[in-house]
């Protein structure tokens, strides 16, 4: 009834909310010789703030045309390199002529970053990218919205999650550098470990963790603790919900995105609000810049996608609940045994940050035990402080002092 009840609402206030815009409009407008008074800039902001609070958010666009290498600017195009129902393997291409007058006038490394499965779109990694992209030939896992994925394409659960690495890693080839942000960690490291004892020669040359439940018995954070608390069952029976129509994936069982947003944000319920409280400030004021970094904030914050509800329950059991991968318990679907002792040459870097509250410190750094066969040199451990876990993959810190460091790790081991 969830998805029910929130178009039943969105509908509802639909009056209300073009009543605001055209509202907004009207004491916005140059034109309007009351616009630039005090009453004027109030009546604006409060219909600017009902408009956002009430508006749809739909998946936010890459907005990576170009970086700066250098001093120099570069162009980047993006392709899809690589496909499925689930999943869009895209490539940030950048411009070789551009590259050239960069000065880079050799091949860098592949970098392959995995974006969450966990309520957000891919898109929230766009610092992320922008910053490999200028030393690294960049592609990004763009997840698809289960509810825009129709029911006769099947299930997609953890262990396809797995697959899925797999055969991107193979459509990329030898020499690729993994690098998994948050939620993916424990599926990208179960795919080396599969590749590592096939001995593919497509195996990644190095893979790097930032901020992942690898062992979520280690450090309890309040989602850790709430998932180890609350029976299997609660989850299944409270959190799962049924895609209406029109949507393409009408009748899917999946977890909303919703649910997950409103879940982080009860986290930082007086943090929101006061954002928020501050924007309309910043409206009245006329604080153009710091209003546009608001709502380029939110318009990523609140766009969420769905889970399928394979995917999410086996998350919750094999993760977060029984611990099969550190546990060494972990059976991948093709009946194998998932060993971490197989990868012996693939390099292992681990980014944590001190003031984690979704994966805290020690539960991504336990991957160097859990790859026993793995010698010391080719592992790096890194903890960076005065950093929560947005600031593991994102931000200033992120730019200028966990990044130089993962790129050398990156360089230490690319066999080009």
């Amino acid at each position: 009834m969830l998805y029910a009840w929130s178009e039943m609402a969105y509908n509802a206030v639909t009056p209300a909310r073009w009543a605001a815009r055209m509202t907004r409009d009207f004491w916005h407008n140059p034109l309007n010789p009351a616009a630039d008074t005090p009453f004027g800039r109030n009546i604006y902001a409060a219909a600017d703030l009902f408009n956002n609070l009430t508006r749809r958010y739909g998946k936010p666009d890459w907005r990576i045309d170009s970086v700066e290498i250098d001093g120099t600017p570069v162009r980047v195009r993006q392709a899809v390199d690589w496909s499925s129902p689930w999943c869009k393997l895209v490539h940030f291409a950048r411009y070789r002529t551009d590259l050239r007058r960069a000065g880079r006038h050799t091949m860098e490394p592949a970098v392959l970053i995995v974006a969450p499965m966990s309520g957000h779109y891919a898109t929230l990694l766009r610092g992320t990218i922008e910053t490999f992209l200028q030393d690294h030939d960049v592609y990004v896992t763009d997840w698809v919205n289960a509810r825009e994925v129709p029911v006769a394409e099947g299930r997609f659960d953890f262990y396809d999650y797995i697959d899925h690495i797999r055969e991107m890693v193979r459509a990329l080839g030898p020499s690729t550098h993994l690098v998994a942000v948050c939620q993916p960690g424990p599926c990208v490291l179960a795919a080396a470990a599969l590749m590592a004892e096939d001995k593919e020669e497509s195996r990644p040359a190095s893979m790097t963790f930032m901020g992942s439940p690898i062992d979520a018995r280690l450090a309890p954070t309040v989602p850790t603790k709430l998932a180890e608390e609350r029976p299997f069952a609660w989850f299944k029976s409270n959190l799962i919900y049924t895609v209406p129509p029109p949507y393409p994936g009408a009748m899917r069982r999946v977890y909303p995105g919703m649910v997950q947003l409103m879940g982080f944000m009860s986290m930082n319920a007086e943090r929101h609000k006061q954002a928020h409280q501050q924007y309309f400030e910043d409206l009245v004021s006329g604080d153009g810049d710091a209003a546009d970094t608001h709502l380029e904030f939110y318009d990523e914050y609140l766009s969420v996608m769905d889970l399928t509800e394979e995917f999410y329950l086996q998350t919750i059991d094999v993760v977060f609940q029984s611990h099969l991968l550190p546990r060494g318990e972990l059976v991948h679907h093709d009946g194998r045994k998932v060993k971490l002792d197989a990868i012996t040459d693939i390099g292992l870097m681990t980014v944590e940050g001190e003031n984690d509250d979704i994966s805290g410190v020690g539960q991504t750094q336990a991957a160097h035990g859990l790859c026993s066969g793995l010698p010391d040199k080719h592992k790096e451990l890194y903890v960076q402080p005065h950093v929560g876990h947005y600031g593991v993959f994102n931000g200033r810190r992120f730019r200028d002092e966990i990044y130089p460091r993962v790129r050398e790790f990156i360089l230490r081991h690319d066999a080009r």
